[in-house]
């Protein structure tokens, strides 16, 4: 790999940002192509799968290397569900921050070896960011600290969005939303009632639901 494109390489993943590089096998030459401008490359139709499922692979005579930054969780909320997602989290290769202003909640003992912030969300978010490789719950069902974090996400790029309530809780958090700005397709964005429709019950299930719908949303969208 020549300087200058490892350089590049290097400061894409400092970034976050997903590139590929692609290498002619016959020839050994070598570009790199990041996730956003991949739709009118030759190799669209591959680079879109291999972003997606992280997959890199021969193509033809073309070697595609998938370097997608790592994914993170961003939970609003230190309660039971939380605590259910974390460790499937974990085994899927998640970095995951957990924001609640409520510091009896947020204990090193109720959430071990993740990054707990007491902060209020609008604080904090701005700080940690929020990606095209991230995904955002918003869990305490107070609108006091999931709206101005739904608000965030709503502007950032995050693969996917959820926010924990019944379907009245949800048409209520979208007029509130709505009142502030958001559009239909922006407010569309957001998963709630939260997780895949399995009839989940109690906070384990729903967790369960809550990342087999994360998972669906990044390998296959919405």
């Amino acid at each position: 790999m020549k300087r200058d494109l490892f350089d590049a390489l290097q400061n894409a993943r400092a970034e976050r940002r997903a590139v590929a590089v692609i290498t002619g096998i016959d020839n050994g030459e070598q570009r790199m192509i990041s996730r956003t401008g991949a739709g009118n490359d030759l190799l669209a139709g591959v680079l879109d799968v291999a972003f997606r499922f992280d997959q890199s692979g021969v193509h033809g005579d073309q070697f595609v290397h998938v370097y997608n930054p790592p994914l993170r969780l961003v939970i609003i909320g230190a309660v039971h569900i939380a605590q259910g997602v974390i460790p499937m989290a974990l085994q899927a290769g998640y970095d995951i921050s957990v924001i609640d202003p409520r510091g009896a909640f947020a204990t090193g003992a109720r959430f071990p070896d993740v990054a707990l912030h007491v902060e209020w969300p609008d604080e904090i978010l701005p700080k940690l960011g929020l990606d095209g490789r991230t995904a955002f719950l918003a869990l305490t069902h107070d609108p006091k600290i999931d709206d101005p974090a739904l608000a965030l996400a709503l502007k950032s790029e995050a693969f996917y969005i959820g926010a924990l309530g019944s379907k009245k809780t949800q048409g209520s958090r979208v007029d509130r939303l709505r009142a502030q700005g958001f559009d239909d397709a922006q407010l569309a964005r957001i998963h709630g009632p939260i997780g895949l429709a399995i009839g989940a019950k109690g906070a384990a299930e729903i967790a369960i639901s809550i990342m087999a719908e994360m998972t669906k949303t990044l390998r296959l969208g919405d």
